[in-house]
């Protein structure tokens, strides 16, 4: 029986989330899922379309979305729907929105060097298989600094100062890549790799995806029997008065 996903993209044209989708949609539907691709924000407006789906997919980079719909994706993640994502698709979507970053597990915040750092990325031996079997890599890319929830697990990561910046006066951390965290019954994988198409076309950003997408995605089949009610409230204790 086929899964059901949905890529919706949009934002900033500079990380081409068109394209991005489409790769995205290759990959699903390598994997037997049916996929719709939607370029508008309302595609987060029913929220009980959003509960029958296996998988989100957001890929919205900046731009600002009514708290109503960052609920929505909240109450159908937490029922076991998963969400999976990349680099500022995911983690530096709708600033304004700490309910969308409390969900992510962690923000874009710089990328000393911009675009074209090479760095490393590490491998991280944990609990889960999730990336098992893979090597740390080399890429050349935007090298992302993130502040990140203490919760997630931690499968890869890149070691900061690579460049010069204010924040090499600090001593060398290894900030995480690739992460993974539950929200309610529901999974979360994030990749901060992925600043334009031919770094997810890459084949070990393309893998990574691929195993986080299927990760996400059985969420719903594992855990989703026992839904979980936010009740359409925010859980900052903020997002319904500001």
């Amino acid at each position: 029986m086929k899964k059901n996903a949905l890529i919706v993209w949009g934002g900033w044209d500079g990380h081409e989330p068109d394209q991005i989708a489409n790769i995205f949609k290759g990959i699903l539907e390598e994997e037997n899922f049916q996929v719709e691709v939607s370029h508008s924000l309302d595609s987060y407006a029913d929220v009980e379309k959003l509960k029958s789906l296996d998988l989100i997919v957001p890929h919205w980079t900046m731009g600002e979305i009514e708290k109503k719909y960052v609920l929505n994706i909240s109450e159908a993640i937490m029922s076991g729907v998963g969400l999976a994502g990349c680099h500022g698709g995911m983690c530096d979507s709708f600033r304004n929105n700490v309910d969308w970053q409390f969900m992510t597990g962690g923000n874009w915040v710089a990328h000393p060097g911009n675009d074209g750092v090479e760095y490393m990325v590490n491998i991280k031996h944990s609990s889960s298989p999730l990336l098992e079997g893979m090597s740390d890599f080399k890429v050349v890319s935007e090298q992302y600094y993130l502040h990140v929830d203490p919760a997630v697990e931690v499968l890869a990561t890149t070691r900061f100062p690579v460049v010069d910046g204010p924040h090499a006066m600090n001593k060398a951390v290894d900030m995480p890549v690739v992460w993974t965290k539950r929200w309610g019954q529901g999974r979360v994988f994030y990749n901060s790799l992925g600043h334009v198409a031919n770094i997810v076309a890459m084949p070990e950003v393309s893998k990574i995806m691929r195993r986080g997408f299927l990760w996400a995605a059985e969420g719903k089949t594992l855990y989703g029997a026992q839904p979980v009610s936010s009740n359409g409230r925010s859980y900052t204790g903020m997002g319904d008065s500001q």
